[in-house]
């Protein structure tokens, strides 16, 4: 379904979410701030014109520039206000009837000596139905009238933005006796004469008069909740205010959660570059796709003109290296485009996410009842085997997918429990990391580019295909800095692991010495931004970390989390000396420590778990919470890790569906930004329109397969890319350090070319 013309739907139709919620249809409605509002209006005029109704417009407008104003005034006179700060003129003019007087005014307009107003709204009808009674003779003089205007609002079209409001239906049980005669069936008529002649006279003419008939849409739902029948509540007037402001703004503001009325982008040089490559892929694979098929057929003739029949090698198909690269660009390159087309073309709709309590908990309990219905017992049961983190991730992804959708970030408790979520994920970082390279002791280049790889190859193509800085996908390189810390603190001098410190306790100390290091660094940046700044807006590194020019957003980000991973290589440094000395149990079945003891952790768990949340569901204000939760959230992981191990048959039995999703979880969590959800995060992506329930079951099978193709295809690549022979490793190191740079300086041509 194609969005089409995303401005006439938001001038046109729509939908209430909730009460106050006003959701156009096929696109997105940006909610404007005052200096945002100041901003776009700059040295503008804008003018209003007509009736009481158009004045009651007029005022939501301006309490967008400046929500201090008051609806003072003469109400049956014209009213200015003047923004000196931003230079800004917005005038109401008092004509309550389509007449000569209106026409007089709107002609003056189009003489060439005079100043045109940018934006002009008018629009009338209801004092002429009062006046004359709702007599047939006004509606024909209504309708001459507006036959003599139109060819006039055309040509001010041509050089400003001209609406025209079409009249909101009436509560008629409530009007007053001076206002009986004004019927919704008279407003219709009224409405169907303007609508008929304003798009007869725009058919011979380039410009348009834009039809203003959502308020229509939108008083039918609320004319109701009015006070005297025929004006519109607060609400409404301030719905239809910032309709307008969208209408005028998008195109010169370009906010990412407003879709509206907001021109497709231009490719870049980087997307051409990028279009041509895949497609280069898609024409080699398919060349040598058909060599291979024709060499098959000429191989089976032979064959029977021998008389023998061959049955085919399948144990080991012959592929090489150049038709497995191709192959999986090839498949990258569709699936791109279907990221391209989702979010970056104005092919399919999008909407506003509006978030219910219904809409976050029943999904939640849903997949809940599917993963305990999928349970499985582990081939371990040690403390976070990798069946458990599988599912640990899996089911943390999940419920994050289900926050993004349903718009949950506006309710504090579901934020606070959301945010220790992605600490858990941090944690496992430190965990699994720290426990690799103590067992291990592998401080080798081929592991760090095998992680390297896996961890930003999908965010490297999607910054290129999507034109998007690599700190948008502020996760990737939350857990990337991680890992090269991680990887630093062990692996510099003196190089401590768990081989070498069974030979001398002393080392023990060592390791426990070099994490006091690393947490006194963690405290000294957390608490010294300057010093943060010098080191992430060092070039090359400002363009891998800055959003919107400053690498505020990196800073806040990683200061949110900044001990969690500290904390993850503390529990693992524990969890590993206590299982070499056999202080704990692992067998299956058997309760992790003595029964007493494991009876006791158990309780001090749920009630840790217990008081988090009911710390968290408190909180008031963000802002404090945020602060508290670097060292706070650690209580909650660490309580869930022993609930989930402390008995034996807990560990020993794990949810096979979390854990398929936890294999996934990474691309699930990237793919989430453009294909299930829209505008970078901001709205929803409608694939089928109108069923809100089927357009999500399709866009998420979509997006789930999607993110199983992609982390396959990063796994062939990664055996291609980084080789585990050194001195082959070092070419394609060199191979992609040369990719880099030219991507760095396409990336300056670029920003030079936009500034």
């Amino acid at each position: 379904f194609k969005g089409g013309d995303t401005c006439e739907y938001l001038l046109s139709s729509g939908r209430f979410l909730g009460e106050k919620v006003w959701q156009p249809h096929s696109c997105m409605m940006h909610k404007y701030k005052t200096s945002e509002a100041k901003n776009c209006l700059i040295d503008k005029h804008v003018v209003f014109l007509g009736d009481s109704r158009i004045r009651q417009l007029f005022y939501s407008f301006i309490k967008l520039i400046n929500p201090q104003i008051r609806e003072e005034g003469n109400k049956h006179g014209n009213i200015p206000f003047e923004d000196k700060s931003a230079s800004i003129k917005v005038d109401f003019l008092w004509y309550p009837e389509v007449n000569g007087s209106m026409r007089q005014r709107i002609k003056s307009w189009t003489e060439s000596s005079v100043a045109k107003p940018h934006i002009i709204v008018a629009g009338a009808a209801t004092w002429s139905i009062k006046i004359h009674n709702g007599s047939n003779e006004a509606l024909t003089q209504y309708k001459i009238n507006i036959t003599s205007i139109a060819p006039l609002l055309e040509k001010l079209a041509k050089s400003s933005d001209v609406y025209w409001v079409l009249q909101d239906p009436v509560y008629e049980d409530i009007l007053s006796e001076s206002r009986k005669m004004i019927t919704n069936e008279k407003i219709d008529a009224y409405n169907e004469a303007a609508v008929r002649i304003l798009n007869s006279s725009s058919r011979n003419s380039k410009a348009k008069v834009k039809v203003f008939s959502v308020s229509k849409l939108i008083a039918q739902e609320t004319i109701m909740k009015s006070a005297d029948g025929l004006h519109l509540p607060e609400s409404s007037r301030d719905t239809n205010a910032m309709i307008l402001m969208n209408v005028y703004c998008n195109k010169i503001m370009k906010p990412i959660d407003g879709s509206c009325c907001q021109p497709q982008p231009p490719l870049t040089l980087i997307q051409k570059l990028a279009f041509c490559f895949f497609t280069l892929s898609i024409i080699g694979y398919l060349i040598i796709n058909v060599i291979h098929r024709n060499n098959f057929r000429k191989n089976k003739c032979t064959d029977l003109e021998s008389g023998e029949e061959k049955k085919p090698d399948i144990s080991t198909p012959n592929v090489s290296t150049l038709e497995m690269l191709l192959h999986s660009f090839c498949k990258l390159g569709l699936i791109m485009t279907y990221f391209y087309l989702c979010d970056r073309a104005n092919l399919f709709m999008k909407e506003n996410k509006f978030y219910t309590h219904s809409s976050f908990f029943i999904p939640i309990i849903y997949i809940l009842v599917l993963g305990v219905f999928y349970t499985e017992t582990t081939k371990e049961t040690k403390v976070l085997n990798r069946e458990q983190t599988d599912e640990w991730k899996g089911w943390m992804q999940l419920v994050i997918l289900i926050y993004h959708i349903s718009g949950a970030s506006t309710f504090l408790p579901v934020y606070m429990h959301i945010r220790v979520l992605v600490a858990a994920y941090l944690f496992q970082t430190g965990y699994g990391h720290f426990s690799y390279f103590w067992i291990k002791g592998d401080f080798g280049v081929y592991r760090v580019c095998q992680v390297l790889f896996r961890l930003n190859f999908l965010v490297v193509v999607l910054c290129i295909v999507m034109d998007r800085p690599y700190q948008f996908y502020y996760f990737v390189p939350l857990v990337t800095v991680w890992f090269m810390i991680i990887y630093a603190t062990l692996a510099i001098w003196p190089q401590i692991v768990q081989k070498k410190a069974n030979g001398n306790c002393l080392w023990h100390f060592g390791l426990l010495l070099k994490l006091i290091c690393l947490l006194t660094c963690i405290y000294f940046l957390s608490y010294s931004q300057g010093s943060f700044e010098k080191i992430f807006t060092f070039w090359p590194l400002s363009k891998c970390f800055e959003l919107n020019g400053n690498v505020y957003e990196w800073w806040f980000r990683w200061k949110l989390d900044r001990y969690v991973v500290f904390h993850g290589m503390l529990f693992a440094f524990i969890y590993l000396a206590l299982q070499k000395r056999q202080m704990i149990s692992e067998g299956k079945g058997d309760p992790l420590f003595s029964s007493r003891v494991s009876n006791v952790l158990l309780f001090i768990s749920i009630i840790s778990f217990l008081t988090y949340s009911i710390w968290a569901s408190s909180c008031k204000n963000k802002t404090e919470c945020n602060e508290l939760h670097p060292s706070v959230s650690v209580v909650q992981i660490l309580a869930f890790i022993l609930i989930r191990n402390i008995p034996g048959y807990a560990r020993s039995v794990y949810s096979s569906f979390f854990a398929w999703f936890g294999k996934i979880s990474l691309e699930l969590f990237i793919c989430q930004y453009h294909i299930w959800l829209a505008a970078d995060t901001k709205g929803i992506l409608v694939l089928i329109p109108g069923y809100p329930m089927f357009n999500v079951l399709v866009s998420t099978f979509i997006f789930v397969c999607v993110a199983h193709e992609i982390s396959q295809i990063t796994n062939d690549l990664a055996q291609i890319v980084v080789p585990k022979d050194n001195s082959t490793l070092l070419k394609r190191l060199l191979c992609l350090a040369g990719f880099f740079s030219g991507l760095l300086l396409f990336s300056a041509v670029q920003d030079q070319s936009r500034h």
